[in-house]
């Protein structure tokens, strides 16, 4: 009985006990998966679908592998809101750093009086101190080199290191300038000094760009003094036009053209805005001027400042003349000063009116005749052309008469004077009329020749000015690049040769019509680097063929410097027979090995900043370039040797003659 008494109790302990542990295990596997559920419903809420949950008890692991370090801390950022953040396990990687994305680099450059900022991202392979050295250089001793940049190790993109150093050499020449410089590309915006510094900066940078990087200006100058401030209108039996326009804003300047439009002019007028201006109602004086050139029927109206001149049409009915003249007097503004001329038939006589008239060809000849009145006049006519044309390129025919009437040497010196704007043209001058006709590359000519016309011809006097501007002669946009020249030139020779006498350096006639097409071309093409090269058959010494190769191309280059072609950065070689184009075995084949090229030099591409290794290397081919130089007197002496070769062997070049021809 005492047994049992201590049985049963002891019994319902146990049970007890198997009860609390049984409704605990159930009880965790029920935390256990709300936990694990909750946590990853929330972390698929939040876009972390890459994370995985695990549980373990109250513990809550975190496994997978996180894209960045960012996403691991949002991750449990995540957990720790759903459970305690103290039971969330970090059990995560990161993915490896090397496959994110380099950041993109750029820099950009300011410029101005206080000095230089370059604010920017950069690699670390860039070379600071090297790029704050440079930029030191252009600054005086109270300007200051800001260094606000920051630097990401990353390898330098492609086209980084040519890009920054043209920044560099751009900025050398822009005091007032901002300069962002990308991989491959560079955008400038600077302000110049002048309108010719700006179209003078913008074509050397065009040029001086390398290859691979893309290039945008944005560049611009302060407006332009204009003096005389000039405006000329005329309507003739061509039809209305400017032959100079000039405004103070762009309303003058609409006002302007409105009033051109309402008397039938068509087209684009070159308008120039400038400062200098006589008057602020010069817009309201231009527009009614033009409107009374427009009511007369014809003529023109000039404006040189405050002087007006308006020239009525031969004919014009004289009372509509001075009703026309008597409400432009009363209209415009005070400043200004009308002379107003209606002109009279000229009278029939036995001889022909006197004239002088100068021409300038386009390959810069220019020729003067006519009549002039004093011996003097004629000397001082032939020594401004001579200074404006060139000494060698004027021929003076004119001869002096007398009676001729007041002014004329003016008229004549002031015409040549206006020639001296075109690239080719003609001068004529009448007692009646001075007339200028060409052709230009600059758009502001026809404004620039009226200025000087009206100004040093005074009030009331005639003129007429008939200038095409023409865009292959603009230095802005006529001039191709450098690689273009090098592909017309070959375009323009074509099928064509050039070609020389028989055994000789000498051009034969044949060559003449390639030789004149070339120098044009050359002509726009400018100041280029140029190889002129020579090249012959196998047929004859090897050093003969050398030297003639060479003397043909010097012979072609006294051509083209003849035809006034700037060469001062060509270059002659003569290759001889070692570069052939077709087999040497057959009469066609030497035939085309005869032959002139022009191979553009081209300078040596922009090489990354080098490494120490690098350095060193550079270093040593340094050296072997100028121990190569030092031997230089040696292959003059073999030349020379060359040269008295074939002097003594007068048989051998006449030997050539048969396969040269």
């Amino acid at each position: 009985m005492r047994l049992s008494g201590y049985l049963i109790p002891a019994t319902a302990f146990a049970a007890a006990a198997a009860l609390c542990a049984g409704t605990a295990f159930f009880s965790m596997q029920m935390i256990e998966a709300a936990s694990r559920q909750d946590v990853a419903d929330a972390l698929v809420r939040d876009g972390q679908d890459w994370a995985e949950v695990d549980v373990n008890g109250l513990q809550v692991f975190l496994i997978g592998t996180a894209p960045d370090e960012a996403a691991r801390f949002r991750a449990m950022t995540v957990a720790g809101s759903v459970v305690d953040s103290a039971r969330v396990i970090d059990q995560m990687l990161v993915a490896d750093a090397e496959a994110i994305e380099p950041p993109r680099f750029s820099m950009e450059i300011l410029r101005n009086e206080s000095g230089i900022s370059v604010i920017g991202l950069v690699p670390g392979e860039t070379d600071r101190e090297r790029l704050l050295d440079r930029l030191s250089g252009m600054v005086r001793d109270e300007q200051q080199v800001a260094d606000l940049l920051e630097e990401a190790d990353f390898p330098r993109p492609e086209g980084w290191a040519a890009a920054v150093d043209f920044a560099g050499r751009a900025l050398e020449d822009l005091p007032r300038s901002k300069i962002s410089v990308s991989a491959g590309r560079v955008h400038i915006k600077a302000m110049t000094d002048s309108e010719t510094s700006r179209r003078e900066i913008e074509r050397e940078l065009l040029r001086r760009v390398p290859r691979g990087v893309e290039l945008t200006l944005d560049l611009s100058a302060p407006r332009p003094v204009i003096t005389p401030f000039t405006l000329r209108f005329v309507m003739d039996e061509e039809g209305p036009r400017f032959d100079a326009c000039s405004a103070d804003t762009e309303a003058a300047r609409d006002r302007i053209l409105n009033a051109a439009g309402t008397a039938g002019f068509e087209g684009n007028a070159n308008c120039r805005l400038g400062l200098g201006v006589p008057s602020r109602r010069w817009g309201e004086a231009g527009a009614m001027a033009i409107a009374a050139v427009q009511e007369l029927g014809g003529g023109s109206v000039t404006f040189s400042n405050a002087d007006v001149s308006l020239l009525a049409l031969e004919g014009t009915d004289q009372a509509l003349f001075d009703k026309v003249v008597g409400e432009l007097e009363a209209g415009l503004p005070q400043v200004f000063a009308l002379h107003a001329t209606l002109p009279e038939p000229p009278q029939e006589t036995d001889q022909g009116p006197p004239e002088f008239t100068a021409t300038l060809s386009p390959e810069g000849a220019v020729q003067l005749r006519g009549r002039i009145n004093t011996d003097m006049a004629r000397e001082t006519a032939d020594s401004l052309a001579k200074a404006l044309f060139g000494s060698e390129s004027v021929y003076t025919a004119a001869r002096v008469a007398e009676g001729l009437p007041a002014g004329w040497s003016t008229r004549v010196l002031t015409g040549l004077e206006a020639l001296g704007y075109l690239s080719n043209g003609a001068l004529r001058v009448t007692p009646e009329l001075v007339r200028v006709s060409g052709n230009t590359g600059n758009k502001d000519a026809n404004a620039e020749i009226a200025g000087l016309l009206s100004e040093k011809l005074g009030d009331g006097a005639d003129y007429e000015i008939d200038v095409t501007y023409q865009e292959k002669l603009d230095p802005e946009l006529g001039i191709p690049t450098p690689e273009q020249c090098e592909a017309q030139i070959v375009e323009l020779i074509g099928d064509r040769k050039i070609s020389f006498e028989p055994g000789s350096a000498n051009l034969d006639s044949s060559a003449k019509d390639i030789m004149d097409d070339l120098a044009e071309l050359l002509k726009l093409c400018g100041d280029i680097p140029l190889e002129i090269q020579g090249h012959t058959d196998s047929q004859g010494r090897e050093s003969m063929n050398e030297a003639l190769s060479r003397d043909r191309a010097q012979s072609v280059l006294d051509a083209l410097r003849n035809r006034r072609v700037l060469t001062s950065s060509y270059r002659v070689k003569g290759y001889g027979e070692t570069l052939p184009i077709a087999d040497n075995s057959t009469e066609e084949g030497r035939e085309a090995n005869r032959r002139i090229e022009f191979k553009l030099v081209r300078p040596e591409p922009t090489e990354e900043e080098p490494t120490a290794l690098e350095q060193i290397e550079q270093e040593s081919a340094e050296g072997a370039q100028d121990a190569g130089q030092d031997a230089g007197p040696g292959e003059e002496d073999d030349a020379a040797q060359d040269d008295a070769a074939q002097d003594e062997a007068g048989t051998g070049e006449a030997g050539m003659e048969g396969a040269e021809e």
